[in-house]
């Protein structure tokens, strides 16, 4: 029996992980759902998701306001690891990381071989163009000290944190999240889920969150120097 997984990117349920579903599931307001959301935008019974040949199936189940994936709306849809799928205020990321990692490196992890598609190898690309959009495509296999989604790698957060010092790290966490929000909220992507564009400042977004990031990591290693 194929399960699923699901990570609540956005929403009310922000951050929880519905892990290792065995399908069929659906998505809704209303108790009884595997996949129960918070959210008075989502239907009580708003979607479902089944297997057919392999395939994992993403069903909108006629909802008030309706499904999407990938920023596209659907009444129908063909799920594959990484796909984004937005459900009234909720976004959710479909996949596990290592199920994420096989499609982005082009290799079928032996538990999902048969349904995961192998996308075609190809080089990572972030260019600027002329124009006002960025196109990044779905890079190569990994190469060795890549980054990767595998759970694995995750570093732990610290513990036996005192009350401000969990408050003050959940405000930078917060603060980083919705930067990167905001800058993927209006991607778009092809059919097949292989290439996503997203605007100009949308990648200057992104870019001023890695330059945040890298601050405060040289500033915990010094703490007495200059942060800006």
């Amino acid at each position: 029996m194929r399960n699923v997984t699901f990570l609540v990117l956005e929403g009310v349920d922000k951050g929880r992980v519905y892990r290792n579903m065995p399908v069929p599931v659906t998505i809704g307001r209303e108790e009884g759902n595997a996949v129960r959301l918070n959210d008075e935008r989502v239907s009580r019974y708003h979607a479902k998701i089944q297997t057919e040949d392999g395939d994992v199936i993403l069903t909108d189940l006629d909802s008030t306001n309706g499904t999407r994936v990938n920023g596209a709306a659907i009444q129908i849809r063909r799920l594959r690891a990484g796909d984004q799928v937005s459900i009234g205020r909720t976004l959710l990321l479909y996949g596990t990381m290592e199920e994420i990692e096989a499609r982005r490196s082009g290799r079928s992890a032996p538990a999902i071989e048969n349904a995961i598609q192998t996308i075609q190898a190809g080089e990572l690309a972030a260019t600027a163009g002329r124009g006002s959009d960025v196109l990044v495509k779905k890079p190569a296999a990994a190469n060795e000290g890549e980054w990767r989604y595998r759970d694995e790698d995750v570093p732990p957060l610290p513990q036996k944190m005192t009350a401000a010092q969990a408050a003050r790290l959940a405000e930078v966490f917060d603060y980083l999240h919705r930067a990167l929000t905001s800058s993927v909220e209006n991607i778009e992507a092809n059919e097949e889920g292989t290439e996503v564009k997203i605007g100009f400042n949308e990648w200057q977004t992104i870019q001023a969150v890695q330059m945040l990031l890298a601050r405060y990591g040289r500033n915990v290693g010094e703490p007495e120097g200059e942060y800006s």
